[in-house]
């Protein structure tokens, strides 16, 4: 469920040495499965553990998950990196704001996890998103733009070199085109 790397584990047996004795760490998903998902580690004192968590056991302590964010920090990693900057504890946990979809999941349910998960994340640096219409019975994906995307001029770039690249090789036999749908207007919502 979730990977925590040797240093990020060296890192929290040195924090955990400071508190009460079997003091591990809880990892947590605040809004799991929304677009305002946040991930957080916390410390666990033995009383706060509820029957129904899930404890992963590590080198010299335990992480701790509840049953409502475990299927949110599927393929979550936690690291602990240094560099000319400093040190920090990075927790990257791509299945946070939806849950992952099996792999016969419908087109259009894997095709939207796409979204979430990959696409809508670069988008967000320009304040921009995209959702999923529908699949068509051409199979083509119809996109609908918002946010800072709409109204941009460089929308027809990222929908052809990026987004539908992207989808086309992830989806080969399934998808054959990727269209917008948004009706494109310049003006005081537009990110430019």
């Amino acid at each position: 469920m979730i990977n925590i790397s040797e240093s990020a584990q060296a890192h929290f047996v040195k924090l955990l040495a400071n508190q009460e004795p079997d003091t591990n760490i809880r990892v947590f998903v605040v809004n799991p499965g929304t677009p305002s998902a946040e991930c957080g580690v916390s410390y666990c004192p033995p009383d706060a553990i509820e029957n129904s968590d899930i404890t992963l056991e590590f080198n010299g302590f335990d992480a701790v998950v509840d049953q409502e964010s475990a299927p949110f920090l599927e393929e979550a990693e936690i690291d602990f990196v240094t560099d000319q900057m400093g040190s920090q504890l990075t927790l990257k946990a791509p299945n946070a704001k939806t849950r992952k979809v099996e792999d016969d999941a419908p087109l259009a349910d894997r095709v939207s996890y796409m979204i979430e998960a990959e696409i809508n994340p670069q988008l967000a640096s320009h304040g921009g998103k995209v959702m999923l219409q529908e699949i068509t019975e051409e199979g083509e994906a119809i996109l609908q733009f918002g946010g800072g995307c709409n109204g941009c001029s460089m929308v027809d770039v990222t929908l052809k070199d990026g987004i539908e690249k992207q989808m086309l090789a992830a989806f080969s036999g399934e998808l054959t085109g990727v269209k917008d749908a948004t009706e494109h207007e310049a003006g005081e919502h537009s990110y430019y």
